[in-house]
């Protein structure tokens, strides 16, 4: 198994030794998950988190009158689950699926716990990407309140050109917060 891409995403934020290396690697499995299988779906317990080594995943909610609007995209070298669930040993209120073959690593909540007890500068890590995370859909939040739909779209296909060619424009617009048709038409205008 090769951990090289997660142990290189720890090592910018903080140091390891072999030992404390040895441990984490211990505290995670690896997963194949081929396209359109669901990592997590609604309703389930959300107690892992998962880390995507390669292939894509997606996150999404589906309202009462079944609307699908993605939450986020997932790419190789992210953190991805439903946090709020996780966090809070609640059930999930998101869907996680992949949405290439995918290879993930993923963490259990317990795990991770302990993994703060053994391991204190985990804590440190998870601070740092926790941060990261919320300064991101905080920019998106105010991307998606001030920009226009073209602009929103623009700087998706900047941000994730992987991403773009392999979901559906459905995906897409529901990520931006717009119809397909109204995407459909900002992508024919170009």
């Amino acid at each position: 198994m090769n951990y090289e891409l997660i142990l290189n995403n720890i090592a910018r934020h903080i140091p390891l030794d072999k030992e404390e290396t040895d441990y984490f690697v211990s505290r995670i499995t690896f997963r194949e998950f081929p396209k359109k299988a669901l990592l997590l779906k609604e309703g389930q317990v959300c107690n892992l988190l998962s880390y995507v080594h390669s292939g894509a995943l997606r996150a999404y909610f589906i309202d009462g009158s079944g609307k699908e609007s993605t939450i986020m995209f997932a790419v190789p070298d992210w953190w991805v689950t439903d946090m709020y669930c996780f966090l809070n040993g609640r059930p999930a209120m998101m869907y996680i699926e992949a949405i290439e073959n995918s290879c993930i690593f993923q963490i259990r909540k317990e795990d991770l716990d302990e993994l703060y007890i053994k391991v204190p500068k985990f804590e440190r890590y998870f601070r740092i990407l926790m941060q990261n995370a919320y300064t991101r859909e905080q920019l998106r939040v105010i991307e998606n309140l001030s920009l226009p739909a073209k602009e929103r779209y623009n700087n998706f296909l900047d941000k994730y050109p992987h991403i773009a060619r392999v979901v559906t424009l459905k995906q897409i617009a529901s990520y931006l917060g717009i119809t397909p048709e109204f995407l459909s038409a900002i992508r024919k205008s170009k």
